[in-house]
């Protein structure tokens, strides 16, 4: 099994434990509107478009709204299961396109919840999630207001970016995508002055 098929899997065990209506750390997602969105992604290229192009985030809105309306629960989550079609895109990208998004996710719904603790990962999934942290940093955060540098806490360098002061975010390579994507509910450290260590935390994110 492929490591987005494992996180596929983990994702979907969790949803079916936690249901429909359950918070996510996304602002204004329970669950429902969550795997609505990961479907639309999958089986609406005209969603899928939206993603990244904000002029068609409205349609993409409306295109997630009815999916989680229109469907029960378990259908939800037994389209989700059962990966992209044939047809998407994104079925022959696997390794590139889904990880990070079925990781990111999972995390959402995970550390919504009070209590939670990092998962124990295998070899596979932390070099996938290394290597997806050195492509996205620079890419989610084109205008970060320092010269950002990413450390696993064995030292090793993931990712520099940016120009300013210098911060320094260290912890695992799952806890740096995460801050690449702008979540804040992740343990790692932040070492530079704090206002600029702040403005780096807030820094917008491309997607």
């Amino acid at each position: 099994m492929s490591v987005a098929s494992e996180e596929r899997a983990a994702l979907v065990h969790t949803l079916r434990t936690v249901g429909p209506d359950a918070p996510t750390v996304c602002p204004g997602w329970t669950t429902r509107q969550l795997v609505a969105h990961l479907i639309a992604r999958e089986r609406r290229p005209d969603a899928l478009l939206g993603i990244g192009v904000p002029r068609f985030a409205e349609r993409r809105h409306r295109i997630e709204t009815q999916i989680a309306a229109g469907h029960s629960w378990p259908e939800l989550v037994d389209r989700l299961a059962s990966g992209p079609p044939p047809y998407s895109p994104l079925r022959w990208l696997d390794r590139v396109a889904n990880i990070h998004e079925m990781f990111v996710h999972h995390e959402d719904v995970r550390r919504a919840a009070g209590g939670w603790t990092p998962r124990a990962l295998d070899d596979g999934t932390v070099g996938a999630l290394r290597r997806l942290t050195r492509f996205f940093a620079p890419v989610l955060m084109p205008g970060v207001p320092a010269r950002v540098a990413l450390l696993e806490t064995d030292g090793a360098v993931l990712a520099r970016f940016g120009t300013g002061p210098g911060v320094t975010v260290t912890g695992a390579p799952g806890e740096l995508l995460l801050f690449a994507f702008g979540r804040n509910d992740i343990r790692v450290e932040f070492s530079g002055n704090a206002e600029v260590v702040d403005a780096v935390r807030r820094a917008e994110r491309r997607f």
